[in-house]
Protein backbone atom coordinates (compact mmCIF):
# COMPACT_ATOMS: atom_id res chain seq x y z
CA UNK A 1 0.00 0.00 0.00
CA UNK A 2 1.33 3.43 -0.96
CA UNK A 3 2.45 5.36 2.12
CA UNK A 4 2.91 9.14 2.12
CA UNK A 5 4.96 10.97 4.75
CA UNK A 6 6.62 14.37 5.07
CA UNK A 7 10.04 15.61 6.12
CA UNK A 8 11.45 19.07 6.82
CA UNK A 9 14.97 19.17 5.42
CA UNK A 10 17.44 22.00 6.15
CA UNK A 11 19.06 23.63 3.12
CA UNK A 12 21.45 26.52 2.49
CA UNK A 13 21.29 28.07 -0.99
CA UNK A 14 22.47 31.18 -2.82
CA UNK A 15 20.74 33.35 -5.45
CA UNK A 16 22.30 35.07 -8.45
CA UNK A 17 23.11 38.14 -6.32
CA UNK A 18 25.12 36.02 -3.91
CA UNK A 19 22.55 36.28 -1.11
CA UNK A 20 22.47 33.18 1.07
CA UNK A 21 19.26 31.66 2.36
CA UNK A 22 19.17 29.00 5.06
CA UNK A 23 15.85 27.37 5.96
CA UNK A 24 13.98 24.09 5.79
CA UNK A 25 12.11 22.74 2.79
CA UNK A 26 9.17 20.35 2.88
CA UNK A 27 9.81 16.98 1.24
CA UNK A 28 6.98 14.56 0.52
CA UNK A 29 8.05 10.92 0.60
CA UNK A 30 6.22 7.99 -0.99
CA UNK A 31 7.02 4.35 -0.26
CA UNK A 32 5.37 0.93 -0.21
CA UNK A 33 6.19 -1.79 2.31
CA UNK A 34 5.39 -4.37 -0.37
CA UNK A 35 8.55 -3.35 -2.27
CA UNK A 36 11.89 -5.00 -1.53
CA UNK A 37 14.03 -2.99 0.88
CA UNK A 38 16.52 -1.41 1.03
CA UNK A 39 14.95 0.44 -1.89
CA UNK A 40 16.62 2.87 -4.30
CA UNK A 41 15.66 6.54 -3.96
CA UNK A 42 14.20 8.74 -6.69
CA UNK A 43 14.01 12.51 -6.29
CA UNK A 44 11.25 14.16 -8.32
CA UNK A 45 11.62 17.92 -8.89
CA UNK A 46 8.74 20.28 -9.67
CA UNK A 47 8.62 23.09 -12.23
CA UNK A 48 8.43 26.86 -11.92
CA UNK A 49 5.31 28.96 -12.39
CA UNK A 50 5.71 32.11 -14.48
CA UNK A 51 4.65 34.44 -11.62
CA UNK A 52 4.91 34.74 -7.85
CA UNK A 53 1.23 33.96 -7.33
CA UNK A 54 1.61 30.66 -9.14
CA UNK A 55 4.71 29.74 -7.15
CA UNK A 56 2.94 30.49 -3.87
CA UNK A 57 -0.09 28.47 -4.99
CA UNK A 58 1.94 25.31 -5.49
CA UNK A 59 1.08 24.15 -1.99
CA UNK A 60 2.96 20.95 -1.27
CA UNK A 61 4.53 19.32 -4.32
CA UNK A 62 3.42 15.69 -4.61
CA UNK A 63 2.97 14.48 -8.22
CA UNK A 64 0.87 11.72 -6.69
CA UNK A 65 0.22 9.65 -9.82
CA UNK A 66 3.77 9.89 -11.16
CA UNK A 67 5.13 9.13 -7.69
CA UNK A 68 2.91 6.04 -7.52
CA UNK A 69 4.33 4.91 -10.88
CA UNK A 70 7.92 5.23 -9.64
CA UNK A 71 7.10 3.46 -6.36
CA UNK A 72 5.73 0.59 -8.47
CA UNK A 73 9.20 0.44 -10.02
CA UNK A 74 10.61 -0.20 -6.56
CA UNK A 75 11.68 3.31 -5.54
CA UNK A 76 11.24 5.41 -2.45
CA UNK A 77 10.19 8.72 -4.03
CA UNK A 78 11.09 12.12 -2.58
CA UNK A 79 9.32 15.24 -3.88
CA UNK A 80 10.87 18.44 -2.47
CA UNK A 81 8.95 21.73 -2.41
CA UNK A 82 11.79 24.17 -3.03
CA UNK A 83 12.56 27.52 -1.42
CA UNK A 84 10.19 30.18 -2.76
CA UNK A 85 7.27 27.82 -3.36
CA UNK A 86 4.10 26.75 -1.59
CA UNK A 87 4.36 25.38 1.93
CA UNK A 88 8.13 25.91 2.03
CA UNK A 89 7.96 29.65 1.33
CA UNK A 90 10.92 31.99 1.44
CA UNK A 91 12.49 34.26 -1.19
CA UNK A 92 12.68 33.52 -4.91
CA UNK A 93 16.23 32.21 -5.14
CA UNK A 94 15.61 31.05 -8.72
CA UNK A 95 15.06 34.50 -10.23
CA UNK A 96 17.40 34.84 -13.21
CA UNK A 97 16.86 38.46 -14.25
CA UNK A 98 15.53 40.17 -17.36
CA UNK A 99 14.29 38.09 -20.28
CA UNK A 100 17.01 39.02 -22.79
CA UNK A 101 19.92 38.63 -20.37
CA UNK A 102 19.05 35.76 -18.12
CA UNK A 103 21.65 34.54 -15.65
CA UNK A 104 20.58 30.93 -15.25
CA UNK A 105 23.37 29.06 -13.38
CA UNK A 106 22.68 30.26 -9.83
CA UNK A 107 18.99 29.38 -9.88
CA UNK A 108 19.58 25.88 -11.15
CA UNK A 109 22.46 25.50 -8.74
CA UNK A 110 20.15 26.36 -5.84
CA UNK A 111 17.54 23.92 -7.11
CA UNK A 112 20.13 21.15 -7.49
CA UNK A 113 21.40 21.82 -3.96
CA UNK A 114 17.88 21.21 -2.67
CA UNK A 115 17.36 18.08 -4.73
CA UNK A 116 20.57 16.59 -3.37
CA UNK A 117 19.70 17.64 0.20
CA UNK A 118 16.39 15.81 -0.16
CA UNK A 119 18.23 12.79 -1.54
CA UNK A 120 20.64 12.74 1.42
CA UNK A 121 17.79 13.02 3.93
CA UNK A 122 15.79 10.18 2.40
CA UNK A 123 18.85 7.99 1.94
CA UNK A 124 19.31 8.20 5.72
CA UNK A 125 15.84 6.78 6.36
CA UNK A 126 15.38 3.14 7.37
CA UNK A 127 14.72 1.01 4.32
CA UNK A 128 16.48 3.27 1.82
CA UNK A 129 19.42 2.13 -0.27
CA UNK A 130 22.18 4.73 0.18
CA UNK A 131 24.03 3.56 -2.93
CA UNK A 132 21.51 3.77 -5.80
CA UNK A 133 19.44 6.78 -6.82
CA UNK A 134 17.83 8.53 -9.80
CA UNK A 135 17.07 12.26 -10.18
CA UNK A 136 13.96 13.23 -12.17
CA UNK A 137 12.19 16.51 -12.86
CA UNK A 138 9.58 18.36 -14.86
CA UNK A 139 10.24 21.70 -16.66
CA UNK A 140 12.50 23.78 -14.39
CA UNK A 141 12.82 20.58 -12.38
CA UNK A 142 13.89 18.69 -15.51
CA UNK A 143 16.84 21.00 -16.03
CA UNK A 144 17.47 20.69 -12.27
CA UNK A 145 17.79 16.93 -12.72
CA UNK A 146 20.56 17.49 -15.27
CA UNK A 147 22.19 20.08 -12.99
CA UNK A 148 22.15 17.59 -10.12
CA UNK A 149 23.57 14.86 -12.36
CA UNK A 150 26.50 17.15 -13.14
CA UNK A 151 27.49 17.08 -9.45
CA UNK A 152 28.56 13.43 -9.85
CA UNK A 153 27.06 12.50 -6.47
CA UNK A 154 28.08 8.93 -5.57
CA UNK A 155 25.25 6.49 -6.17
CA UNK A 156 23.25 8.72 -8.53
CA UNK A 157 23.10 6.44 -11.55
CA UNK A 158 20.73 8.25 -13.93
CA UNK A 159 18.68 11.38 -14.53
CA UNK A 160 15.40 11.92 -16.38
CA UNK A 161 14.53 15.35 -17.78
CA UNK A 162 10.88 15.96 -18.63
CA UNK A 163 10.52 19.13 -20.73
CA UNK A 164 13.46 20.74 -18.98
CA UNK A 165 14.51 24.34 -19.48
CA UNK A 166 13.87 27.89 -18.37
CA UNK A 167 12.53 31.22 -19.54
CA UNK A 168 9.32 29.98 -21.15
CA UNK A 169 5.99 31.79 -20.94
CA UNK A 170 3.18 30.55 -23.21
CA UNK A 171 1.07 33.58 -22.33
CA UNK A 172 3.43 36.18 -23.74
CA UNK A 173 5.98 34.43 -26.01
CA UNK A 174 4.81 30.90 -26.77
CA UNK A 175 7.56 28.62 -27.99
CA UNK A 176 10.23 31.32 -27.67
CA UNK A 177 11.91 31.12 -24.26
CA UNK A 178 13.95 33.95 -22.78
CA UNK A 179 17.69 33.84 -23.45
CA UNK A 180 17.69 30.37 -25.04
CA UNK A 181 21.35 30.62 -26.02
CA UNK A 182 22.27 31.09 -22.36
CA UNK A 183 20.21 28.02 -21.55
CA UNK A 184 22.18 26.11 -24.17
CA UNK A 185 25.43 27.27 -22.62
CA UNK A 186 24.22 26.04 -19.24
CA UNK A 187 23.34 22.61 -20.60
CA UNK A 188 26.76 22.48 -22.30
CA UNK A 189 28.42 23.20 -18.96
CA UNK A 190 26.54 20.26 -17.46
CA UNK A 191 27.53 18.09 -20.40
CA UNK A 192 31.17 18.53 -19.48
CA UNK A 193 30.51 16.68 -16.21
CA UNK A 194 27.59 14.28 -16.74
CA UNK A 195 28.77 10.73 -17.35
CA UNK A 196 25.69 8.83 -16.22
CA UNK A 197 22.77 7.90 -18.51
CA UNK A 198 20.22 10.67 -19.00
CA UNK A 199 16.84 10.60 -20.71
CA UNK A 200 15.38 13.81 -22.18
CA UNK A 201 11.65 13.78 -22.99
CA UNK A 202 9.84 16.65 -24.73
CA UNK A 203 6.79 17.10 -26.96
CA UNK A 204 6.85 18.80 -30.35
CA UNK A 205 4.12 21.24 -29.30
CA UNK A 206 5.78 22.46 -26.10
CA UNK A 207 4.35 25.97 -25.69
CA UNK A 208 7.14 27.00 -23.32
CA UNK A 209 10.17 26.02 -25.39
CA UNK A 210 8.94 25.05 -28.85
CA UNK A 211 10.25 22.06 -30.78
CA UNK A 212 13.67 23.31 -31.89
CA UNK A 213 15.25 24.75 -28.75
CA UNK A 214 15.14 21.46 -26.80
CA UNK A 215 16.95 19.78 -29.69
CA UNK A 216 19.58 22.51 -29.68
CA UNK A 217 19.99 22.28 -25.91
CA UNK A 218 20.43 18.52 -26.07
CA UNK A 219 22.94 18.88 -28.91
CA UNK A 220 24.94 21.37 -26.84
CA UNK A 221 24.91 18.96 -23.91
CA UNK A 222 26.07 16.05 -26.06
CA UNK A 223 28.70 18.10 -27.90
CA UNK A 224 30.26 18.98 -24.55
CA UNK A 225 30.54 15.31 -23.65
CA UNK A 226 27.24 14.59 -21.89
CA UNK A 227 25.69 11.15 -22.19
CA UNK A 228 22.00 10.84 -22.94
CA UNK A 229 19.15 10.18 -25.32
CA UNK A 230 16.44 12.58 -26.52
CA UNK A 231 12.89 11.65 -27.46
CA UNK A 232 10.33 14.17 -28.71
CA UNK A 233 6.76 12.96 -28.59
CA UNK A 234 4.28 14.04 -31.26
CA UNK A 235 1.92 16.84 -30.16
CA UNK A 236 0.23 16.10 -26.85
CA UNK A 237 -2.98 18.05 -26.24
CA UNK A 238 -2.91 21.83 -26.50
CA UNK A 239 0.46 22.15 -24.79
CA UNK A 240 2.92 19.30 -24.81
CA UNK A 241 4.84 20.94 -21.98
CA UNK A 242 2.34 19.22 -19.67
CA UNK A 243 2.95 15.73 -21.04
CA UNK A 244 4.40 14.60 -17.70
CA UNK A 245 1.17 15.24 -15.81
CA UNK A 246 -1.44 14.97 -18.57
CA UNK A 247 -0.22 12.15 -20.82
CA UNK A 248 1.39 9.44 -18.67
CA UNK A 249 0.39 6.87 -21.28
CA UNK A 250 2.93 8.50 -23.63
CA UNK A 251 5.97 8.54 -21.37
CA UNK A 252 5.54 5.70 -18.89
CA UNK A 253 6.49 2.86 -21.31
CA UNK A 254 9.59 4.80 -22.38
CA UNK A 255 10.67 5.47 -18.81
CA UNK A 256 9.95 1.88 -17.75
CA UNK A 257 12.23 0.62 -20.51
CA UNK A 258 14.98 3.08 -19.52
CA UNK A 259 14.83 2.05 -15.84
CA UNK A 260 14.83 -1.64 -16.63
CA UNK A 261 17.87 -1.27 -18.86
CA UNK A 262 19.63 0.21 -15.82
CA UNK A 263 18.72 -2.83 -13.75
CA UNK A 264 15.80 -1.47 -11.76
CA UNK A 265 12.80 -3.76 -11.21
CA UNK A 266 10.01 -4.10 -13.73
CA UNK A 267 6.77 -2.25 -13.04
CA UNK A 268 4.89 -4.01 -10.25
CA UNK A 269 1.14 -4.61 -10.58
Amino acid sequence: MLRETQLDVPVAVQDMQGRRVAQTIRVTVFDDDANPHPAPVLVLNHGRAVDAAGRAALGRARYHEASRFFVRHGFIVAVPTRVGYGVTGGPDVEDSGACQRRDYPAGYGAAADQALAALAAVRAMPGADPARAVIVGQSYGGATAIAAAARATPGVVAAINFAGGGGGNPRTHAGQPCSPQQMGELFASYGRSVRIPTLWLYAENDQYFGADWPRQWFSAFRAAGGTGELLQFPPQGEDGHSTFTRAPQAWQPVVSGFLQRLGFPALRD
